[in-house]
């Protein structure tokens, strides 16, 4: 395994070091660097217009170089210090925090070994300062460093990273980012080139009230502000997947955070704090405000939030049932717009709601998905939900280079299949397809088995199909419409019609929203006036 002696000379680090009045800190960072197992190395602090005693310190170690500039924050701090470096590797040390005596030998050694990647990076121990407790910043990552990126910022500390010298050739801190300037800096980098995570210690993260890190609200908006940049980069249903996940988990941590931190200091939320957990997590929210008393609770929503917002922060938490705003005052938020998110029924955001009805009713109705059974496309959902209980599985396909079909031919007109063949037929949003739905309603009567069962959906409330499906879609249907297809074409056989959806599942769905965008809990509210999916079982009658 190769490590720095086998190079000569071994490879020169730079370790830039921010500062902005940090000069009671700044003197453990640097004495951190000095004290390395692995000594070649070079140290410049960017003293970022600091007004405490940094220069005065700074000065006093030999060899350290100093650069003063105005203030301008911590990125172009950085952007600094990596401007005037002269290592093959670049490390970047915040001034009130430490690493550890090996931590620059480590990742020298496994950048020596994994010279192709454009940085790598470890973990970490995070210092509680007011708690005085110490946790570990451990994540697993060996592969796939964007799309885990995607799901949140893996590496956590800056001084874990040690960076390619020419990295800063092509990449810098965005200087118009307030913070998590270095998870915007990772996301740009994992998506163009490969990048390495290892499991040993580097640094200390000192974790105190001075942090920007501190500022639970600035932070999540950091953090959402810098991910969603990257959603126009997105090349893949995994990554937009990983996006989606992330952008949840950013607020799930921050609000936990928030959360936790308000029971243990027994403090009042502020009116930014009570804003972050009512729009990003009201479940944080109905618990904090439940767990300060009626009384408090109250006194807090009249305090901080206006009439029509408290009102609509109860109902959100399940305390007000009855809110309807007023005229004018509806917060359209993410939905002030006439196009939907996406054209591509949310395939592209987590799965379709419609599928997740269809799902749900053959789920309810697999023990009639059993023998011989016919599907219209595909036969996914025979062997999925009848598994064990299939004799023989067919397809039905109108076009005959489709490889799985076993039947060639239109369900509308099919005098070539016999008579009372299948035990079962799964016909899910097709019949919206066929001009003569009524003809593949009574193909299906005639070529069931007596006894045997259709399983059978059809589109309600539906955007319509931009691609291959639009000159064929002609119909959506109801409750009622099926009911009287029903008895036209399966006369005197049992039949159920059950509809899925309510207002909000019917919006979303139109929307282009994804099934996994929607709490399962509200997909599955009925109410038959808003129906997204209309779903029929009926039995062919085994009388003569």
């Amino acid at each position: 395994m190769l490590t720095y002696q086998d190079t000569s000379p071994p490879p020169l680090v730079s370790v830039v070091i921010p500062c902005y009045n940090h000069g009671n800190y700044v003197r453990k960072a640097i004495e951190s660097v000095i004290k390395q197992t692995y000594s070649r190395t070079e140290i410049i602090v960017v003293d970022d217009g600091s007004t405490d005693d940094t220069k005065d310190t700074v000065e006093r170690y030999a060899g350290v170089r100093y650069i003063y500039q105005e203030n301008q924050g911590l990125s172009a701090a950085r952007n600094t210090g990596a401007k005037y470096s002269t290592g093959n590797y670049i490390m970047f040390l915040d001034s009130d925090d430490w690493l550890y005596p090996k931590g620059i030998e480590t990742n020298v050694n496994y950048l020596i070994q994994h010279s192709e990647v454009a940085f790598v990076s470890g973990i970490y121990d995070a210092f509680y300062v007011d708690e005085n407790t110490i946790s570990e910043g451990k994540h697993i990552v060996d592969s796939d460093h964007y799309y885990c990126m995607l799901q949140g910022n893996y590496i956590g500390m800056i001084a874990t990273v040690l960076f390619q010298q020419w990295v800063f050739k092509e990449f810098s801190y965005d200087t118009s980012l307030r913070n998590c300037e270095d998870y915007d800096l990772y996301l740009k980098i994992t998506r163009k080139y490969q990048v390495y995570h290892h499991q040993n210690k580097i640094a200390a993260y000192r974790l105190h009230a001075k942090n920007m890190s501190s500022n639970i609200p600035l932070m999540l908006a950091g953090a959402l502000h810098v991910l969603k940049r990257q959603e126009n980069q997105l090349k893949t249903m995994s990554e937009r997947e990983a996006y989606l996940s992330g952008i949840k988990a950013w607020k799930e941590h921050y609000c936990k955070k928030l959360y936790l931190e308000l029971i243990r200091s027994r403090r009042t939320a502020s009116h930014s704090e009570l804003r972050l957990l009512f729009e990003h997590h009201p479940r944080f929210l109905s618990k904090y405000i439940l767990n300060q008393g009626k009384a408090t609770m109250k006194a807090m929503i009249k305090r901080f939030i206006p009439a029509t917002t408290s009102k609509r922060l109860l109902n959100r938490m399940g305390l007000y049932k009855k809110f309807t705003p007023r005229v004018g005052q509806v917060d359209f938020g993410d939905f002030n717009r006439v196009l939907p998110f996406s054209n591509m029924f949310g395939y592209d955001r987590g799965g379709p709601i419609d599928r997740y009805y269809i799902e749900k009713f053959l789920n309810e109705e697999k023990d009639s998905i059993k023998g011989r059974m016919l599907e219209i496309g595909d036969n996914a959902y025979t062997l999925r939900f009848g598994g064990s209980k299939i004799v023989q599985s067919d397809v039905l396909h109108v076009n005959g280079s489709n490889e799985i079909a076993t039947i060639i031919g239109d369900i509308s007109h099919a005098p070539h299949i016999q008579d009372n063949t299948f035990d079962g037929i799964i016909l899910t949003q097709t019949l919206h397809l066929i001009y003569d739905f009524k003809g593949a309603l009574n193909t299906c009567h005639r070529i069931l088995k007596p006894g045997g069962t259709l399983l059978l959906t059809v589109p309600g409330i539906t955007p319509i199909d931009q691609g291959e499906w639009n000159s064929i879609w002609y119909w959506s249907f109801t409750d009622k419409s099926m009911k009287k297809l029903m008895q036209e074409s399966f006369p005197n056989c049992p039949f159920e019609v059950k509809t899925f959806g309510n207002v909000l599942a019917a919006s979303t769905f139109l929307h282009g929203m994804g099934r996994t965008e929607i709490p399962q809990e509200k997909l599955d509210f009925h109410d038959p006036q808003y129906q997204v999916i209309i779903c029929v079982k009926v039995q062919k009658s085994t009388a003569p």
